[in-house]
């Protein structure tokens, strides 16, 4: 009888031809553990997910109550059910007056693909603005406004009408016109290594889409929700966007995104056609109860508060000679190596030691460190430890 690591080989379709192979069974607070019990400490909350660690009980028994009651009923937008009705409005409620009407979805391209539909049809405009380096997902449209033509490439004609400019480069900012339907754009860029923008570009940009009609999208997939400080990271720049998109910690470890916006720009997608975006299992009730216990304990617990301090600590930590530089803000940190090869070794050996880290698909040569928030002093010691040591024994002075 074949094992589980081969039959996951056998019947799950690969992304890579030399996946990692790592088998949980259980996974508890800021740890996973293998069948063995053996525990790792998770440096990346399932690439930005859990941000209330694993298996919180508050979003446990939300699950369990709420798959007791009903789960899918309807395609989104049609039938009145609680449990989105509540997470939406309790969205509304910590969101500028300007993001009220939230349209829920399954995932992030999901999120981006249907902001990029409402862009076009509110505005009757059809150029999209990205930026160089973005990851907005692997869907088609999403991947025709991903910057990084290694992994669109192979995918092309994609969509029409996307253009490019430089991240936190206001020189470029021109480029966007009355015909530029929407400027969609990371508050910080994720996959790119962390690359955390200037409050005067932002504010600059906010300021060009409002003089030429264009909507700006902000993708705070990776971001929200307290990573970076700030319950969403638009609010360190004084700005607010016409189109916010949400996802991985939205949900406590349940599959859920989101675009939100205002009520005048959402009403574009209910007429002319009507039912201009569907989903069949978008806003799942389950999932909308799971994200709204998660949401509720990240305030109740006060967690946003103690990201700074902790963010100070790892910096304190990881200082090495192999570290060129620590880029980012808050939980969402990217520590720059010498080379891809280099880092793909001290990765290993941190999991080998049962700290997990991981690499960015844009930036390859920097370590993702982005914890749970609900990650102690004591684990954060721990974990810089381990990473200094993976350093100490690959590094060549």
């Amino acid at each position: 009888m074949p094992n589980l690591r081969q039959l996951f080989l056998n019947h799950n379709a690969q992304t890579t031809r030399f996946p990692l192979l790592l088998e949980f069974e259980k996974a508890q607070g800021v740890y996973l553990y293998n069948p063995e019990g053996k525990a790792y400490l998770d440096l990346i909350s399932g690439i930005g997910v859990s941000n209330l660690g694993h298996s919180h009980p508050r979003i446990v028994d939300a699950v369990k109550q709420q798959a007791e009651k009903y789960m899918h009923l309807m395609v989104y937008g049609e039938y009145v059910q609680s449990p989105q009705v509540k997470f939406a409005q309790k969205l509304a409620s910590l969101l500028p007056e300007q993001l009220q009407s939230t349209y829920f979805v399954n995932s992030g391209a999901e999120a981006v693909e249907g902001a990029l539909k409402l862009a076009k049809r509110y505005t009757g405009r059809g150029e999209i603005i990205a930026c160089k380096n973005s990851y907005h997902g692997s869907t088609q449209g999403a991947l025709s406004v991903m910057g990084n033509e290694e992994y669109k490439q192979a995918y092309r004609p994609l969509l029409p009408g996307v253009r490019f400019i430089d991240f936190n480069d206001a020189a470029h900012l021109n480029q966007i016109t009355n015909q530029t339907a929407c400027v969609l754009i990371e508050t910080l860029q994720g996959e790119a290594g962390i690359r955390v923008p200037d409050a005067a570009y932002m504010q600059a940009l906010r300021q060009r889409c409002t003089q030429t009609g264009t909507l700006l999208i902000l993708d705070e997939i990776q971001v929200a929700f307290g990573r970076t400080g700030k319950l969403f990271a638009f609010e360190h720049f004084d700005i607010v966007p016409d189109i916010l998109v949400l996802a991985k910690a939205l949900g406590g470890g349940m599959p859920i995104g989101a675009f939100v916006s205002s009520n005048q720009i959402m009403s574009a997608l209910s007429e002319n056609p009507i039912l201009g975006h569907i989903t069949t299992f978008g806003g799942h009730p389950v999932c909308c109860a799971a994200g709204l216990a998660a949401l509720e304990t990240l305030l109740d617990e006060n967690l946003i508060a103690q990201v700074a301090a902790k963010e100070a600590l790892f910096r304190s930590l990881l200082k090495h000679s192999a570290i060129k530089q620590i880029r980012g803000k808050g939980l969402l940190l990217a520590a720059e190596l010498e080379d891809f090869d280099f880092n793909k070794k001290v990765i290993d050996r941190c999991i080998e030691h049962g700290i997990i880290v991981d690499w960015f698909l844009h930036c390859s040569n920097a370590m993702r460190i982005a914890p749970p928030l609900i990650i102690s002093n004591e684990q954060i010691t721990q974990a810089c430890a381990v990473i200094t040591e993976a350093l100490d024994y690959y590094y060549t002075r």
